[in-house]
């Protein structure tokens, strides 16, 4: 099914290697039997956590991201050690890291392909249930804020563009929608 779109690699290259990202070009057939080239991203993947109370608060992140130089508001999240490392295991770390909460219960809201046009990274978005408070252990280069909000008020902060970063999009408008059906 859809063959006709299908594009085969005839050659690859690494163009960089860096400590995040991994940069690769390929020479491909196209459909109609020309060759062209794919420069794209190469990335283990990543996990993400929406942890919610059971009074129906979010706990976010406050960081500054550097890429769009700017303080940004998203759900804890980090790439996963390696590509075949458990998703659900990298949200459990990454929540306890950035937030210091653990949580009874993780729910599985979906995967999404962040840059389909250049990159291979999916990131797996979990909820997060019965939370218990601890200790926020950062990696030494993280500096963040942990923000409790009602989970309408994280919907505004989507609707008027404050929370643009598509994992926390997805998670916040999937559990808004969800709690919605209910």
């Amino acid at each position: 099914m859809y063959e006709d779109l299908l594009e085969k690699k005839l050659k690859s290259e690494n163009i960089y290697d860096g400590v995040l990202l991994h940069v690769k070009r390929d020479t491909v057939m196209l459909p109609n039997g020309k060759e062209s080239v794919r420069e794209w991203v190469k990335h283990p993947g990543a996990a993400a956590v929406l942890p919610v109370f059971e009074d129906g608060t979010v706990l976010l992140v406050r960081q500054y991201r550097y890429p769009v130089d700017c303080v940004t508001l998203e759900i804890p999240a980090g790439k996963l050690d390696s590509p075949t490392e458990d998703p659900l295991s990298c949200a459990v770390r990454e929540l306890s890291e950035e937030t210091g909460y653990t949580a009874e219960h993780y729910e599985k809201l979906t995967t999404i392909g962040t840059t389909v046009g250049f990159s291979n990274e999916y990131i797996h978005i979990y909820a997060a249930h019965g939370l218990q408070a601890g200790r926020q252990h950062t990696d030494d280069d993280e500096f963040i804020h942990v923000v409790k909000m009602s989970l309408e008020e994280a919907v505004q902060r989507v609707r008027s563009g404050e929370i643009f970063d598509a994992k926390s999009v997805t998670a916040i408008l999937m559990t808004a929608f969800s709690d919605a059906k209910k």
